[in-house]
């Protein structure tokens, strides 16, 4: 497990975990805004910090079956989305590698307005 946390710079808009205020994404990485999670909607980023990975399993989602991984926050270990490892449609590819957080999960700081 982690020790230390991966601060964004304060310059930029970011992401971080509602619970624990740990820096999750920066607005330059946001790829999307139209998906959906378990627990309502949720965001695509192209990386992440200061989170880990559980284990693969294949799921169906709503848009067809995909590999994923659940991500937890290093500091207070929340569950905040999924990764996703493997795309089994060739119109879903580009989310390989990709991480969904959930809006619940998240809290922007740094200059919002």
């Amino acid at each position: 497990m982690k020790t230390f946390q991966e601060y964004l710079p304060e310059t930029e808009i970011t992401y971080s975990c509602v619970h624990c205020r740990a820096n999750l994404a920066a607005h330059e990485d946001l790829i999307s805004k139209s998906f959906q999670g378990s627990q309502g909607r949720a965001y695509l980023f192209n990386q992440v910090v200061n989170i880990s990975c559980g284990p693969c399993e294949d799921r169906i989602l709503l848009t067809g079956l995909h590999s994923v991984c659940d991500i937890f926050c290093d500091c207070c270990r929340t569950t905040l989305g999924w990764k996703y490892e493997q795309a089994f449609e060739s119109s879903q590819k580009y989310k390989e590698g990709k991480f969904i957080i959930e809006l619940v999960h998240m809290v922007k700081e740094n200059g919002w307005t």
